[in-house]
């Protein structure tokens, strides 16, 4: 009569290095993935993963402005932003790297009393060039730079000239009627996961496909979203 035999067992396999070792080797890791090059469409880019996001609050800023025309106005803004949290240890660009933005947004203001005013913004923002924290000259020329915002502008007018997706629905009894404008910059697969919503002659910003829902930032109430959604949905199938 065979005998069974027990299991052997195995020693449970430790680190052998201590919690601060562990917590620096994770660092390193992190900032190799924030500075490794990645891919999206033929172009090669380091720093953030393209769909992650940031969050970021304003100190008190200083906006300015200087009527041109009676429909076009002038401004300024200047504030020190500060994240929400604090940066993974060993991610991020070093201190005193610089960057040139251009921004593209709607702005919708309404009026609580005298001096004061509600305002929001949304829209996109196009990195046009970058300075490294030990370089003297910028990532590109000043012409290089016009010539990547005149190829900005003309794809924002090829989306805008384009036939926008129709949005029309009843919400609390309601009539909604607007339209999705399409950023063609996040189109994959013929669908774009990002667009530009108007309801009722108003913007309201982007919405965005997220994994199981659809979302706009400072939106409150996700089934008028939703609705948005699926309406943009029906259209693409």
């Amino acid at each position: 009569m065979a005998t069974k035999t027990a299991p052997i067992k195995r020693p449970v396999q430790r680190s052998s290095l201590s919690p601060k070792t562990r917590k620096k080797e994770a660092a390193k890791d992190l900032s190799k993935s924030y500075n490794e090059f990645k891919g999206f469409e033929g172009q090669q880019y380091t720093d953030m993963k393209i769909g992650r996001s940031h969050k970021w609050y304003n100190d008190k800023g200083e906006w300015k402005e200087t009527k041109i025309t009676p429909d076009l106005w002038e401004s300024s803004y200047a504030v020190t932003k500060r994240r929400a949290g604090k940066a993974p240890e060993g991610s991020g660009v070093p201190v005193g790297t610089e960057y040139h933005w251009y921004i593209l947004a709607h702005q919708n203001v309404k009026k609580l009393n005298a001096n004061d005013y509600t305002t929001t913004l949304t829209g996109l923002k196009y990195k046009l060039a970058h300075k490294r924290y030990d370089k003297e000259k910028w990532s590109t020329t000043a012409k290089t730079q016009k010539k990547r915002l005149i190829k900005l502008m003309q794809e924002v007018i090829t989306q805008l000239d384009k036939e926008p997706i129709p949005v029309s629905f009843e919400y609390e009894g309601e009539i909604y009627k607007g339209d999705a404008v399409p950023i063609s910059q996040t189109r994959i697969e013929g669908v774009c996961a990002e667009l530009g919503v108007s309801i009722n002659d108003q913007h309201i910003g982007i919405i965005k496909k997220m994994k199981n829902n659809w979302k706009i930032d400072g939106a409150k109430d996700q089934n008028f979203v939703d609705l948005i959604g699926n309406e943009i949905e029906d259209w693409y199938k």
